[in-house]
């Protein structure tokens, strides 16, 4: 069987450019962000069809709320803000993928990114990052994408150049 490097892209599914297209088309359509219902105690999300297969969510995010560490497995994804801001921390170093539950990370493998309404990022599999929405008081809403539609996620804790796994979800744990 031939590689997916060599298959048409319709074989293989959306790449990390045609999810971050999406997301940011969608976040763009004014109507469907407000339509979102916004829960000022905890996220809110609703199921979008994404492009080739993919999975996409609209997320609503009061002040304050976070994801946690995680990653999204074998999943490529995108996801844009589409009012508010929203900060994420990632690590710019890749990770062994099965097989450990603690691990001591290096110096200078912390990222930043604030990503005010307008601004995204897509990323490649086994991506360890936090999403937040740092504000006090003013809710964000983003648009994501993840190709294949997420096998499972795992989350992690963090104390300082700890990170540890600490259970993997899978979709029947958050749909």
């Amino acid at each position: 069987m031939p590689s997916s490097a060599v298959l048409p892209p319709s074989s293989r599914g959306p790449a990390q450019a045609e999810l971050l297209d999406f997301v940011r088309h969608v976040a763009a359509d004014a109507e469907l962000i407000a339509s979102l219902p916004l829960d000022p105690k905890g996220r809110t999300w609703v199921r979008l069809d994404g492009p080739g297969g993919s999975e996409a969510w609209l997320i609503g995010w009061p002040p304050g709320s976070g994801t946690g560490w995680h990653d999204h497995a074998d999943s490529i994804g995108a996801f844009v803000t589409a009012t508010g801001e929203l900060t994420e921390h990632s690590l710019a170093a890749p990770l062994p993928t099965e097989g450990w539950t603690s691990l001591e990370l290096t110096d200078g493998v912390d990222r930043t990114r604030r990503l005010p309404a307008g601004r995204g990022r897509s990323f490649g599999r086994h991506h360890v990052h936090e999403v937040l929405n740092e504000s006090s008081h003013a809710p964000a809403v983003s648009v994501h994408a993840y190709y294949p539609p997420l096998p499972r996620i795992r989350r992690y804790s963090r104390t300082g150049r700890m990170l540890r796994l600490e259970r993997v979800e899978h979709p029947e744990d958050w749909q």
